[in-house]
């Protein structure tokens, strides 16, 4: 609906997947205002090691809260130009052809939020840069690798503003070399340093270094479903804002937990030592 000088979108006007898409741009771009603000506050509620984890935390949540706003903005603007056309195969190609202009928003933030998600990985175990650095750099070497190759393959679209399957599928692959990397790399640092580490961390890290290969899963399955002739690309947007906000708001939640217990466990062990000194 159009008031004056602006516009907000409703089913009638842009489709209901459009809307459904919409609304969760907006849902993901509030909860990581959210977890910016909770990581931010929460910072000294966990153990002192684990404090690293916490800025982390908040400047993924910052990087992409504002990478939201930017999509959300971007795609508003484009079901503003939907609900003013009225020919099918119009609409489809708008909806088709803007998915590639706004789906690259997502791959600049993934360049800065998913190697700060491996760090924040790896922090669980507690390993010290100087412990394992030609790991960690493969790590994050294999992740920007994966990342900024996606996004080449992303801008694999030619003069009409189609995708080129075929070279976009290629350039998939090669970025699937480092996305195969990455888990690799985690299985072989936590078989080295297991068992330095309390119980609490060793469980946070087995569930942020399985998200790699699960809920992670999500993104090269939606970059394929680019590819397929006449896929509705609104439930790509809606998914990727969905495990966006799982991958980073809940990595955030599953090491806040991790080091809360481990704070708590440390003070009530303090607590027992003083007694004991006191007898």
């Amino acid at each position: 609906m159009h008031f004056s000088d602006s516009f907000l979108p409703t089913a009638n006007s842009v489709g209901i997947s459009s809307m459904v898409a919409y609304f969760f741009m907006i849902f993901a771009a509030y909860a990581f205002l959210g977890g910016f603000i909770f990581a931010w506050l929460g910072k000294s509620s966990v153990a002192p090691e684990h404090r690293t984890s916490r800025y982390f935390t908040a400047i993924i949540a910052a990087v992409a809260g504002i990478s939201y706003m930017l999509i959300a903005h971007f795609y508003h603007e484009m079901l503003s130009e939907l609900s003013r056309l009225t020919d099918p195969a119009k609409r489809e190609e708008l909806l088709r052809t803007s998915y590639n202009a706004i789906g690259q928003l997502r791959y600049i933030d993934w360049s800065v939020t998913t190697p700060l998600l491996l760090l924040k990985t790896v922090g669980m175990l507690k390993i010290k840069p100087s412990q394992a650095k030609t790991a960690i750099f493969w790590l994050l070497f294999a992740d920007l690798f994966m990342v900024i190759t996606g996004y080449i393959g992303e801008q694999q679209i030619g003069a009409d503003g189609h995708i080129l399957v075929g070279d976009k599928l290629i350039w998939g692959a090669i970025s699937t070399v480092g996305y195969i990397i990455i888990p690799v790399v985690l299985w072989n640092l936590w078989k080295r340093f297991k068992d330095t580490v309390q119980p609490e961390e060793r469980t946070a890290f087995k569930w942020l270094a399985l998200s790699t290969v699960t809920t992670w899963g999500v993104y090269p399955l939606g970059y394929i479903l680019t590819t397929v002739d006449g896929f509705n690309l609104n439930y790509i947007h809606i998914s990727f804002s969905i495990f966006d906000v799982i991958n980073k708001v809940g990595a955030g939640a599953v090491v806040y937990l991790a080091a809360k217990s481990v704070l708590e466990k440390k003070v009530a062990d303090d607590a027992v030592a003083e007694v004991h000194l006191v007898d």
